[in-house]
């Protein structure tokens, strides 16, 4: 083999490894909030979850389901990494909360954050909050449901924000 052709298959070769690299590089949230971190925050045991990631139209997400044993908590978490031709976090977020009046901002997570509540009204003390968080070029979302105090549900939700954020 020539000097020339052993070169060229050395940078076809290390193209590829860092073309792999920065796929395996994209955060899975269930290797960074696994099923006994979610029992955790859940407080009592949860399901063996089904996990998604993967690249979609207008970008990568990865996104997994926690429930729990006995019924009645559940904690969603979703991650979107935008594409070049999607819009932004900031957007995404600025969108949302136009959509739903009831939106609140959260300070202390994130570059912006909102969250929402439903549930209480309905009679059942359950609710469930979504916690929406924009930081550089990621898009959270985290659900927590079954839980009676939105003061706990957020401190829950912005543990397990904080937690992806550093791994990002």
């Amino acid at each position: 083999m020539s000097i020339q052709r052993l070169i060229g298959a050395l940078f076809l070769a290390i193209s590829l490894t860092n073309a792999v690299t920065a796929a395996d590089s994209r955060p899975e949230v269930s290797q960074i909030i696994g099923k006994t971190d979610a029992s955790a925050i859940l407080g009592e045991p949860v399901k063996d979850p089904s996990p998604r990631s993967g690249d979609g139209n207008d970008g990568y997400y990865s996104k997994c389901n926690y429930y729990s044993v006995n019924r009645g908590k559940s904690l969603i978490i979703r991650l979107q990494l935008p594409g070049p031709n999607a819009i932004g976090p900031q957007k995404e977020l600025e969108l949302l909360a136009a959509t739903n009046a009831a939106m609140e901002k959260i300070s202390g997570v994130g570059d912006a954050a909102q969250m929402s509540t439903a549930g209480g009204e309905s009679g059942f003390a359950s609710k469930t909050l979504m916690l929406y968080v924009a930081k550089g070029n990621a898009f959270l979302t985290i659900g927590l449901g079954g839980f009676v105090d939105d003061a706990v549900a957020l401190e829950k939700a912005k543990t397990v924000a904080e937690k992806l954020l550093e791994r990002l």
